[in-house]
């Protein structure tokens, strides 16, 4: 099994240390990857449980989210992510719920009166200054009826 460290190079010896006691076989650091020879290679461990184990090493260091993870057979690649780039939940997250061209036009055409600010007071359900907010009871979801079971007489 062969691990690509790519710009992770300067941490090699420390993946490696760390890596031994969860595969049982101590990994060879050779320039930019870590060789794990698979005659030594506890049983059961695969590939996709070490790269687990690297996802680990990386969040302990503190780099978890500048790096990812690729496997390909028993060949392991870790790729920094580059800048312009930006993992797919970090892209889902970012596309909040953009007002349609329609409703933004819908606002301009609205009378001036219409988009003054209200009046600063109270709004309906808060306290207003000097009084406690009351706490409102939580109310279970109605149940549904249950069906009757018949009586066998």
């Amino acid at each position: 099994m062969k691990v690509t460290l790519g710009t992770l190079k300067g941490k090699g010896d420390e993946l490696a240390a760390f890596l031994e006691p969860r595969v049982g076989v101590k990994p060879s650091v050779s320039g930019d990857s870590i060789v794990i020879e698979d005659e030594g290679v506890r049983e059961g461990v695969k590939p996709r449980q070490v790269k687990t184990y690297i996802k680990r090493f990386l969040f302990m260091n503190g780099v978890r989210k500048k790096y990812r993870i690729f496997v390909s057979g028993k060949e392991l690649t870790i790729q920094e992510i580059v800048l312009g780039e930006e993992p797919e939940e970090e892209k889902e997250e970012k596309k909040a719920p953009a007002k349609e061209p329609e409703e933004a036009e819908g606002e301009t055409a609205k009378s001036p009166e219409a988009s003054e600010p209200e009046e600063e007071g109270p709004k309906a359900g808060e306290p207003e200054e000097g009084e406690e907010p009351e706490e409102k009871p939580k109310k279970a979801a109605p149940k549904k009826p249950r069906s009757k079971k018949k009586k066998a007489e």
